[in-house]
């Protein structure tokens, strides 16, 4: 790639994780009876980091006196600090928690939407750029 970034290449790594995921978060649901099963889920960080390794910041320009300058942080967003763990593990040894679990699907699903989305508008760009706008 060069060194660009290939934004259908991104999209389709993203969907692959995704739809991954919905296959180990299903896994717990269907393991949530069984007797000490401990529940998985896969590490969101290295997809972000490949991509904040291919992606360079990109700062604002003011193009109008009247604009304000942004306050965006370099490190990026402020994160709240992860939540501990509220769930009890059942007597049987068994950790997976059905609410849990079905707002991680919840989650996954919307991002998946989210990749579908923007696949078919920058698809929708080529489209009206082949066809001469308009």
């Amino acid at each position: 790639m060069d060194g660009k970034l290939n934004l259908f290449s991104v999209i389709a790594k993203r969907m692959d994780w995704l739809g991954q995921r919905q296959n180990v978060l299903a896994d717990n649901i269907a393991n949530s009876d069984t007797p000490g099963f401990v529940p998985q889920d896969l590490d969101e960080g290295q997809f972000l980091n490949i991509l904040r390794r291919r992606l360079t910041p990109v700062d604002p320009w003011l193009t109008h006196g009247s604009h304000l300058s942004g306050t965006a942080l370099r490190d990026g967003p402020a994160r709240a600090t992860d939540q501990k763990q509220p769930y009890e593990t059942s007597p049987s040894g068994n950790a997976v928690v059905i609410e849990e679990q079905l707002m991680k699907v919840a989650k996954t699903q919307g991002d998946h939407q989210t990749m579908t989305n923007l696949y078919r508008k920058h698809m929708d760009m080529f489209r009206m750029a082949l066809r001469g706008g308009g």
